[in-house]
């Protein structure tokens, strides 16, 4: 017996998310054209013991509906239940991009200092890329240290449109 990850389809304005949920919690808010195809998907599925079922939940609607009001700009936060499933360092860095405020942004060399692994750039890099909770956990925030806008596993275009919603110059 498997339990469930409900999941149901979100279109915003610049692609199309999966957004997923289970006990009762957001654990899946993922681009569809995303960058490595089903790799976050698998991990989710393997971490939680669990299969997707194509069906809304609670959870997912609500997801729905406060991204609608984010991307009204009506909504600079999100209040949801998130279950994050990765190793305890992936955590820690998916942990730390719920501090980083709407409109603002952070260098990977940066994040990598605040959890006090300096040396880690490029491991906070790849844990920003396997976040498999999109806007909710906002990794469009994380840039390079001189500012260029990095890979996103939406895109960058998707990563451009999401920090110009949010008035980042």
């Amino acid at each position: 017996m498997h339990d469930s990850i409900f999941i149901q389809s979100y279109i915003a304005p610049c692609g199309e998310l999966a957004l997923g949920s289970f006990q009762d919690k957001l654990c899946l808010c993922n681009w569809l054209n995303e960058k490595h195809p089903g790799r976050v998907g698998k991990r989710l599925q393997a971490g939680l013991h669990a299969r997707y079922e194509l069906q809304a939940s609670d959870i997912t609607q609500e997801a729905a509906r406060q991204l609608d009001a984010y991307f009204q700009g009506q909504r600079k936060s999100f209040d949801m239940p998130l279950l994050f499933v990765g190793s305890h360092f992936q955590k820690s860095v998916w942990q730390m991009l719920l501090e980083i405020p709407y409109g603002q942004t952070i260098s990977y060399g940066e994040m990598a200092r605040r959890i006090g692994m300096p040396k880690a750039v490029r491991a906070v890099a790849n844990a920003n890329g396997a976040n498999a909770i999109s806007i909710f956990a906002p990794c469009h925030r994380v840039i390079g240290s001189d500012r260029s806008l990095t890979g996103y596993g939406g895109g960058l275009d998707t990563k451009k449109f999401l920090l110009a919603l949010e008035g980042v110059r």
